[in-house]
Formats: structure tokens, C-alpha cells, sequence
């Protein structure tokens, strides 16, 4: 190839190799075993320690063991490169259980990584350490989870989740209410990814703990469309079992109907299942049965109601009046709302979760809605396909006119697999109406002629399911099987053909089940069959029609005056016959031999006697059995008929006759065709059991209705939504955004506050009604308060314990005259961090002495007693170490300990940065995009001042304006006004353009935080007003432009 350029193919595909490989990390497995891995470990280049570590998980990745250089790659952990501390993780992840001893000194490091400013350093070390599946150091993984579960950090939060089931994989007991507080924790999380991984915890850890839904529930359905696709399946298959758990079924839904139905009554005013456009289907009854037989298995599970059902006692459980509900239940209202939009999502396993609540929960005439995107679905994946078709193929057998009008939609492709061409088929002959059958017909004459000869056999049983579904169209199908028949590549010598003899088994077996539908009418096509047994010479279409014959011997006229001519061909070819044939020849003459009597019975006998003798010299086992068996049975049967010719007389029938008469009793009327037993197993929809046909690990049925107790629950099933517990839950007040929402950089370490404020303690309300520095709230319902919040605290004693607290220590609800005694407020984390260090292993010590080395709260002064109405003030100096987290106080009064939670007001988290405008703007130039946030909220402050004015319409209003604004945010936050922009219009009464600029500067790491407040509106109206926050703490930023919205909406405080 291109000689005259020196050029050859190979050596231009290792060109190309090279080119491709230049940028990438594929060098890495050129030289396996290098030995200049562990001076590089040892390097002071973060570079060259990237470099070893990528040799050693590349050497891991093929399969070498590289465990020898542990205590190098350990030391690194240490490094401040996050791509080095990424790879040690990696490896540290992969040979900790080898090597449980050396992985135990990494530890402290990832402790102290749990407190580093980066969220994704803070994740990685989680995720080590809960990698690391050892019961050393289990409790200190849970210490670092339930941290993690509060940090401001999304993905800090989900790692804090995906950590939980491997906590729960060590089977410690003894901290499984623990693991569950915290699921119940990141259930409350106001970020849907957090509450999607959370799920998937829950499902594994405690899948049937329902009280920590009840608390969440309708918080969990209004954040469902927004959680990540796999996280809506789990939570969907959660809220499904809660409801059916808490209320039960729905009496409106074709589940709870059936369930509750006794098979006695399934064929009396059962029109819910199988309507007027159903009629063309099954009967009620058989349709009625299978619908019940999946719900029962939905409820009760396939393996115990099949154990149930083959047993003496066969009734199901019935249902009371108080283990069902109504559609318009609040609590099923919400969740079929709520997964309503989940039908068209682009996952096809999110449609399917969300099909299936409404196809167990939803009213019989609300069902159709699942229909059309489920079948929307068919046009993803040739995976998805198949699996849509499961659950579609059981839907459609307990529902056929769901489907029946979208019957185009499962037309088989030429591309499409075997296996999803033979769901179709079973889908189009369940679905088949009166309108359509036509359609499907000659649809199915194409599939005949299709190469695939299998599937061509599947079509011909498809078309003898419909005829029997449609007995209207009985004679139509029956002609094109006849059709099929007498073809020419059917009949002869077709064996060599691959595929052809089962289009004909099928044929005929299509037929017969046909046949048994109208004995009487189908006369002349047994005797079609039978003078086809000269052209037919596959065996077991030859052993169906003897069969046939046999059976049906005595049936019209025409049939026993051939059977002579016909058993004496059957008797001449006995020999040359395969062995399926021969068998049924044996029965079909026996048959034939107990019920014709009169002038053919001679010739019969001899033809009896012939086949009889030839069967037992016959070189198979099986021949020579059976006809010893037919000629020691029938014997007694032939002496008894001899002597009732000759004596006219009929004798007493000995067991024998009785028993032949039972085994080879002919059919001669028509009778029902008798349903089979259905012992199909039915798995939920969606679920992978349903594609197995069998229980897959962790498979588990939905919960008996009404089984879980009658709690106190806040799902809005007994309460309207202004009693609802506030959904602010772990992050604040109800009106803000929680920090948790965002994924961002933050900053723990050195992040303490210094305040000092005057407390009143007394048993009277203060007067001051300005919220204070530090706020007080209720310990008593810790989920609402547990990330702090906007909490309007007094100077009361009550608001320093929680209301049972109080009243426990009162020993009764109202005003109490006793004396308090030896008043004192203690930080109660500290006294609990010195127990917990003789609790955990010695590695802990390290990071529980960083925080106890600060203390969180300077000693109070002790109050000795306080009489009843008396007041006392103290003053508390506390250490706050981050902006979010409260201050856990304990007070002791009376030699009784009481809960007290400090709150801390981010605006004083922040001091005043005084700059002037053209730095203002320099800095926010620096800070856009993703460090720039904005709200908005209404001010009314400056109403209520321009108002009081006497001279209104000569006062400057921009500057009132101006002032309450400045006012309101100078007294909630430590700012610095930095400037004013007045607006300039004509109109003066259009404040439209007022701008005030203020800086500041977080006190931890001294970022700057720039806020701008802009206005809009009139002057004699409330204004809208925009702020906007610029900062590079995203979490600080964020829960200060909360803060500063919130108290920039409260209303005006007016003095009397």
C-alpha cells in the first residue's frame, strides 16, 4: 500500500494506534510491572504520586496484586491534591478488607476529611470509610453518616446515603434504629436527589418501617417528579405499599373488587371486569378468575396462594368494610396525581412503577389512562420492548378490552426477536373483538409465510385462540387451517423441511380445539381429517388425528359407518408407523371396540385381535405393555357383551368393564370446553418476578390492607393542609429555600462566632418583641427545627424548654406558684462528646479534642432561685462553629435536665466591608454565574412611615423609602452601605430603578458577600423588591439571600 511513500498497512495502523492514544491514560498498561512505582510514591510532586497511583490501579485492574505498596499509597492520603486523595481512596476501597489492620490507620485522615471546606473531599472520605466493611469501625462510620446527613453539601448528603445499606450489611443490631432516624432524616431532605437515594436506603433497610413515610408522605408525592429517574421507582413502589398498608384498597378498583369477590358468585352481576365490548372476549367468568388470580397473587404472593388454592381449604381472606378506602381518599388522590406525569417519562421502568399504582389503585374507569403510554413505551429498546410486553400480556388477560382499540400497535415487525414476536401474538389473540378480528386475520396470513417456520407455527395456535375467544368466527378460522392442510409442502414427505411438521401439528391441533366448540356441526371436517391420513406422514399430526377419530367415533352418521375401511388401513401400516401412532392406534381401536355394537362388532373384534397380536411382538417395550395391558382389560369386557347377545340379558358389569369404560369413554355430545386450572404465577407489575416467573431476591408481595397501625400519621389523610406539620423539616423556616438544595463548596473549620446576648429568664413574656440575636425554639419536635429556621424566639422561660418539658417539670399543664432553685445552662455537646470517646476506638480522639478545644459556651453565672413573677438577666458568650448547625444547651433547674437549642441569625455571621463603588462593582464582575443569586419579595415598611407623615405630599419619598430599607437591613445583618441610586423619572410617584448597594465579608475566610437590593413599583404601593447576593460560598450565599428576603417581607412592627 502506497509503496512509493515507504508506507505499509500495519505500519499505518500503528500510527494511527499512536495517535489515538496520545492524551490518554492507556500508557499506563505498557509496562506492568514497573519498578519506579515506589520511589514515585515517595515524590514531592503531587504529579508524579498521580502518575504511581494510576500504575497501581491500572496493575489492579488487570488482575495483579499490588497490596505491597499499602503503606505508601496510605501516607498520601494526606496530599492536598484532590486527584491524589481521589486515587488513594480508590485504592484504599479495594484493599481494606485484605489488609483491615494498615486500613485502620487511615482513619484519623478520613475523619479529618469529613471536616475539609470541599464537598467532594468530604464525600470521598465517606464513602472510604463506608467502604471499608468492618466491625471495628463500624459505630465511628455511623457517627460520620449521621454527620453527613446534615451537611449543607447535596452530594455530601447522597453519599451519606448510599453508605447507609452498607452499614445495615453488617447486621449490627444493635444501631438499626439509629440507621433508621437517619433515613427518616434524608427522607425529610428538601433536594430530590438526596430523597431519591434515600429511597433506595429505605428499601433495603427498613422496607416496612411506614412511620417514617407517614411523617413525609406528602412531602415525598409533591417531590416525586423531581427525583432522579431510578429514585422514582423506588419511592413510587414505597408510597404504593404505604397507602395499601395505611388505607387499603380502593373500593372503586377493579382489585379490591375481585379480591373481595367469592368464585361463587364471580359469573351473578359481574360487569366491572368484562363490559358489553368485553363480550366478544372470554366468558365473565373466565376473565373474572384470572383478574382475581393475579390480584390475589399481588396481595398474598404466587407461591402461598397456589399452596392455598391446591389445598382442601380454597376461600381467600375477605375483606372488611375497614380495610378499604375511597378514590377520594386525600392520601390516594395525591399519590395518583402525583405519578400521573410519571406516565410519560422517558425511563420506561418509571412507567411501568407509575402503570402499576394506577393499575392496582386507580377507579376501574381511570385505568384506561395507563394504555397509551405504555404502548408509547413499544417504540424504545428491543429490552424495554420485552419488557413492556410482560407486563402488557398480563394486563391485557385480566382487562382485553383495554388494549383492544390500540390492536395496530402490536403488529409484528421483521426486525423484531423471536421472543417479543411471540408476546404479540398472545397479546393480539387475548385482544381480538368482533371489530378487529378481521384486521388480525389477515395480518396473522402474512406471519405464516414467514421465514422464521417457528414463529409461523406460533401464528396457526394464535389463530385457534381466537376462534375460540370469537366463536363467531370459528368457521372462518377453521377454513384457513383446513386451507393450510391440504397445501401441498404439508402434505408428503415434509420432514426433511425445517419448521413445516409443527405448522402442521399446530394446524391440527387448532382445529380440534375448534371442533370441541360444536361436535355436531363439525362432523365433516373430523371426516376430512381422517381421509388426509394417506397424505399426512408426519407422526404426530398422524397420532392427533387417530386420536380424534377415537374419540369422536360414534358421532353422526357417516363416522361409524367408515370405521371398518379406516381401522383396517390403520391395522395394514401398524408396523411401518412410528411410536406415537402406534399407541394412539391402540386406544382409537379399543375405543371404537367398548362403543360400537351391532354387525360390525365381528369385524371390529378381528381387527382388534390382528393389531393386538402384532403390538406384542412388536421390538418396543412400550407397544408390547400396552397391548398386554388393552387385551387383559378387555377381555372380561368382550366375554360380557357375548354373553348378553346370546342370552339377551344384561349382567351384572364386573370392575374391569367398569374400568375400561372409564379410561376409554368416548365423547358423543358437545360439551363445554373446560377451563384449565390457572396456576400461572403473577408477579407486581414492573417487577423483575414478572420477567423471571419467579421470586427474585428481595422480592416481596404488596402488604395486607389496613395492616399497619393506626398511628398519628401526617400524610393528609385525617388533616387538612393548613394542620400539616411544617414541611421545612431539616432546613429552616417554611417560607425559605434550604442551603441543602444546592451542591456547593462550603466552609466548616474555623467558621466560629463569638456572641454575646442578654437573656431573661422568668415565668412572664418579655415586652422586647424584636427577634433576638440568638433564637430559642421547641426541642420537641426536632424534625421541624432541625437545621434552624426563622423562629420568632421571646425572653420567656417557656421559650427555653419545650412545651412537655415545661409541663413535665410543672407536673401539670397550667401556671405553677413553686420556686425554681440552682439555675444553670450547660453545653450539652461537649459533656457528650467526652462520654462518646470511651465508647469509640481511639482513633476518634484526634477530631473529638479539635471540637471540644473551643468551648461552644463560656460558663453562666448560676441563678441560686427564682421566685414566682421574679426575673433574673444573665449574659451568654456563645461560640457558634457554623452558620446552620444549633447549639445543643442544656438547662438544669430543680435538679431536673430540660433540652435547649440556640439558633444562630446569619446575618451576624458576616462584618462589614467598607469599599466604595467602583470596588463594589469590580468585585461582583468577578462573581457572576453560578456565585450569583437572586429573590424576590414585597416591602411594606415604608407605607406605614409615609403614612404617619403630616406633610405626605412634600416629603421626599425616595429618601423614606431609601432609609427603611437601609434601616431594615442594617439592623438584621452586619452590612455596609456601600451606595444609592435614585431613580430618575418624571413621574414621582414611580420608585422604579432605586438601587442600594451593601458589602460585607464572611467571617471565616473573610470572602467577600455583596448584596444589591433593587426596586419596582409605586411609592404609595408595597414595592417589589429584587436582591441579589454575589458570594463564592454558595451555601452562605444562598442561606443569606433567605434570610434577607425573609425579613424584608415581615410586616412592619407597629407600637400602640
Amino acid at each position: 500500500m502506497f509503496p512509493q511513500f515507504g508506507a505499509t498497512a500495519e505500519s499505518l495502523s500503528k500510527a494511527s494506534t499512536a495517535v489515538f492514544r496520545i492524551g490518554t491514560d492507556a500508557h499506563l498498561y505498557d509496562d506492568p510491572e514497573d519498578v519506579n512505582i515506589a520511589p514515585l510514591l515517595d515524590s514531592k510532586f503531587d504529579s508524579e504520586k498521580c502518575e504511581a497511583l494510576k500504575r497501581l490501579l491500572a496493575l489492579i485492574s488487570q488482575g495483579f496484586d499490588v497490596a505491597n505498596f499499602f503503606p505508601q499509597v496510605v501516607k498520601n492520603i494526606a496530599s492536598q491534591s484532590l486527584e491524589v486523595k481521589k486515587l488513594v481512596y480508590l485504592y484504599l476501597l479495594h484493599y481494606a478488607e485484605k489488609r483491615p489492620n494498615e486500613a485502620l490507620l487511615s482513619i484519623n485522615y478520613f475523619q479529618k476529611d469529613l471536616g475539609d471546606t470541599n464537598p467532594l473531599v468530604r464525600a470521598w472520605a465517606l464513602r472510604a470509610m463506608a467502604g471499608i466493611r468492618l466491625h471495628a469501625i463500624a459505630p465511628l462510620v455511623l457517627v460520620a453518616v449521621g454527620k453527613c446527613a446534615r451537611d449543607p453539601s447535596v452530594y455530601v448528603r447522597k453519599c451519606a446515603a448510599n453508605a447507609l445499606p452498607k452499614l445495615h450489611d453488617l447486621r449490627m443490631d444493635e444501631h438499626a434504629s439509629a440507621i433508621e432516624e437517619i433515613i427518616g432524616l434524608l427522607l425529610n431532605d428538601h433536594s430530590p436527589g438526596v430523597v431519591g437515594t434515600a429511597a433506595s436506603a429505605f428499601t433495603t433497610v427498613c422496607p416496612n418501617n411506614f412511620s417514617l413515610i407517614g411523617r413525609n408522605y406528602r412531602k415525598l408525592c409533591e417531590v416525586l417528579p423531581d427525583v432522579e429517574e431510578w429514585g422514582q421507582i423506588m419511592l413510587i413502589g414505597i408510597l404504593l405499599r404505604y397507602v395499601i398498608a395505611r388505607h387499603g384498597l380502593v373500593k372503586e378498583s377493579i382489585m379490591f373488587s375481585l379480591y373481595n369477590k367469592d368464585h361463587s358468585n364471580l359469573d351473578e352481576d359481574e360487569h366491572y371486569v368484562t363490559s358489553k365490548e368485553d363480550a366478544g372476549h372470554a366468558t365473565e367468568k373466565t376473565v373474572s378468575e384470572l383478574t382475581r388470580t393475579i390480584f390475589q397473587c399481588y396481595i398474598e404472593g404466587p407461591d402461598e396462594y397456589l399452596s392455598r388454592s391446591s389445598s382442601t381449604i380454597k376461600d381467600a381472606p375477605k375483606l372488611d368494610e375497614s380495610q378499604y378506602t375511597s378514590c377520594s381518599n386525600e392520601v390516594v388522590k395525591i399519590l395518583l396525581q402525583c405519578t400521573s406525569p410519571l406516565l410519560w417519562s422517558h425511563n420506561s421502568a418509571v412507567v411501568l412503577a407509575a402503570a402499576g399504582v394506577h393499575w392496582i389503585m386507580a377507579p376501574k374507569e381511570d385505568v384506561k389512562r395507563i394504555v397509551k403510554p405504555l404502548v408509547f413505551v413499544l417504540r424504545s429498546s428491543p429490552a424495554s420492548r420485552y419488557v413492556v410486553l410482560c407486563n402488557i400480556q398480563v394486563f391485557a388477560k385480566a382487562m382485553p378490552s383495554l388494549f383492544a382499540p390500540h390492536y395496530e400497535d402490536f403488529f409484528i415487525y421483521s426486525a423484531d426477536s423471536y421472543q417479543i414476536k411471540e408476546l404479540k401474538l398472545e397479546i393480539l389473540s387475548i385482544i381480538a373483538s368482533d371489530s378487529s378480528i378481521s384486521f388480525i386475520l389477515k395480518e396473522f396470513q402474512d406471519y405464516i409465510r414467514d421465514p422464521d417456520r417457528r414463529f409461523a407455527a406460533n401464528t396457526v395456535a394464535a389463530i385457534g385462540l381466537c376462534a375460540q375467544r370469537l366463536p363467531k368466527m370459528a368457521n372462518t378460522c377453521l377454513e384457513g387451517l383446513l386451507t393450510l392442510i391440504r397445501q401441498e409442502f404439508l402434505c408428503g414427505e415434509i420432514r426433511s423441511l425445517d419448521g413445516e411438521e409443527g405448522i402442521l401439528i399446530q394446524a391440527i391441533m387448532s382445529i380440534i380445539s375448534i371442533i370441541k366448540l360444536e361436535l355436531a356441526i363439525y362432523e365433516k371436517v373430523i371426516i376430512q381429517l381422517v381421509r388426509s391420513l394417506d397424505t399426512i406422514k408426519v407422526p404426530t399430526a398422524r397420532a392427533m388425528i387417530v386420536w380424534l377419530l377415537g374419540e369422536y367415533c360414534s358421532l353422526g352418521d357417516i363416522i361409524p359407518r367408515m370405521l371398518s375401511t379406516v381401522l383396517k388401513y390403520l391395522a395394514w401400516c401398524f408396523t411401518s408407523e412410528e411410536l406415537e401412532t402406534k399407541l394412539q392406534t391402540l386406544n382409537t381401536i379399543t375405543k371404537v371396540l367398548m362403543c360400537i355394537k351391532g354387525e360390525d362388532s365381528w369385524t371390529l373384534r378381528k381387527i382388534w385381535t390382528y393389531v393386538i397380536e402384532l403390538a406384542e411382538r412388536d421390538l418396543n417395550y412400550d407397544i408390547r405393555d400396552r397391548s398386554r395391558f388393552l387385551k387383559k382389560l378387555l377381555s372380561s369386557n368382550l366375554e360380557s357383551q357375548n354373553v348378553e347377545e346370546e342370552n339377551g340379558e344384561s349382567q351384572k358389569k364386573d370392575q374391569s368393564c367398569v374400568l375400561a369404560e372409564c379410561i376409554f369413554g368416548v365423547q358423543t355430545k358437545t360439551t363445554a370446553v373446560p377451563s384449565e386450572p390457572i396456576n400461572d404465577r403473577f408477579y407486581l407489575p414492573g417487577s423483575l418476578s414478572q420477567l423471571v416467573f419467579h421470586a427474585a431476591p428481595g422480592y416481596e408481595p404488596l402488604p395486607k390492607p389496613c395492616s399497619l397501625p393506626n398511628i398519628d400519621q401526617y400524610d393528609g389523610s385525617d388533616k387538612s393542609d393548613s394542620d400539616e406539620v411544617d414541611d421545612s423539616g431539616t432546613s429552616g423556616s417554611s417560607d425559605e429555600e434550604n442551603a441543602s438544595d444546592y451542591s456547593s463548596e462550603r466552609s466548616i473549620s474555623g467558621s466560629s462566632v463569638v456572641s454575646g446576648s442578654n437573656e431573661a429568664v422568668s415565668g412572664n413574656e418579655g415586652e422586647n418583641n424584636d427577634d433576638p440575636l440568638i433564637q430559642i425554639s421547641d426541642t420537641s419536635n426536632v424534625n421541624e427545627n432541625q437545621n434552624g429556621g426563622d423562629h420568632a424566639g421571646t425572653s420567656g422561660f417557656s421559650d427555653l424548654m419545650s412545651k412537655k418539658s415545661l409541663e413535665s417539670w410543672l407536673d401539670e399543664p397550667s401556671k405553677s406558684s413553686k420556686s425554681m432553685f440552682d439555675i444553670v445552662l450547660i453545653d450539652e455537646d461537649s459533656s457528650k462528646s467526652v462520654d462518646s470517646t470511651d465508647q469509640i476506638s481511639q482513633a476518634a480522639e484526634n477530631t473529638v479534642k479539635s471540637h471540644i478545644d473551643k468551648p461552644a459556651l463560656v460558663s453562666m453565672e448560676e441563678i441560686p432561685s427564682l421566685e414566682p413573677g421574679q426575673k433574673a438577666k444573665r449574659t451568654l458568650l456563645v461560640r457558634f462553629h457554623h452558620h446552620l448547625l444549633p447549639l445543643k444547651l442544656a438547662l438544669f433547674c430543680n435538679d431536673k435536665k430540660f433540652p435547649v437549642k440556640l439558633r444562630p441569625d446569619i446575618g451576624y455571621f458576616v462584618r462589614p466591608l467598607p469599599i466604595n463603588i467602583e470596588a463594589f462593582k469590580d468585585k461582583e464582575s468577578h462573581l457572576p454565574g453560578m456565585f450569583e443569586y437572586v429573590r424576590s419579595c414585597t416591602f411594606n415598611d415604608h407605607i406605614v412611615k409615609l403614612n404617619k407623615e403630616s406633610n405626605f405630599l412634600t416629603e421626599d419619598t425616595f429618601l423614606v423609602i431609601c432609609e427603611t430599607l437601609a434601616l431594615k437591613m442594617l439592623s438584621n445583618a452586619n452590612l455596609s452601605l456601600v451606595s444609592v441610586d435614585l431613580p430618575v423619572a418624571s413621574n414621582l410617584d414611580d420608585a422604579s430603578g432605586l438601587c442600594l448597594r451593601f458589602s460585607s465579608e464572611i467571617l471565616s475566610n473573610s470572602m467577600p458577600c455583596l448584596i444589591t437590593v433593587t426596586v419596582e413599583g409605586k411609592c404609595s404601593d408595597p414595592l417589589i423588591v429584587s436582591v441579589k447576593v454575589n458570594c463564592e460560598e454558595t451555601v452562605f450565599g444562598l442561606n443569606l439571600l433567605n434570610r434577607v428576603v425573609n425579613f424584608l417581607a415581615e410586616p412592619p412592627v407597629t407600637h400602640s
